[in-house]
């Protein structure tokens, strides 16, 4: 039995959850420094856009498709800032506290999707 597409999805967007994290987590700990820019991982539809996908020829005959890097998360500045200090640090902690609370519903939803796909399997297998 090959990979799963499901849980590849799911296990790229955990990365990408996780470096999203990581971004909010530098800002929050900048919160405080003068000059300092807020940075934001590409929304993981433009990260899944620039990824393409490997198809594997089944036979010799077949043409190879050769696939890009999929680690196509690249963190960049946000223009999307409630306000810019007059230090020009533009990082507000209501934001960042707003978008960590989305990458826990991320991850809730993520790992509760997982968890439903593995009860299917294991279902299916049982039965």
């Amino acid at each position: 039995m090959g990979p799963l597409f499901l849980l590849d999805l799911a296990a790229q967007q955990a990365r990408w959850l996780g470096t999203r994290q990581t971004a909010i987590a530098g800002n929050i700990s900048n919160v405080s420094t003068p000059g300092y820019k807020a940075v934001d991982a590409r929304p993981f539809e433009e990260v899944m856009d620039r990824t393409a996908l490997t198809i594997q020829a089944s036979a010799p005959g077949h043409m190879a498709i050769d696939a890009s890097d999929t680690r196509g998360t690249v963190v960049r500045q946000s223009r999307d800032g409630w306000e810019t200090s007059y230090s020009g640090n533009n990082v507000t902690l209501e934001d960042q506290l707003l978008k960590a609370g989305e990458v826990n519903r991320g991850y809730a939803l993520n790992t509760g999707i997982v968890k439903v796909f593995n009860r299917m399997m294991l279902a299916s297998v049982k039965g």
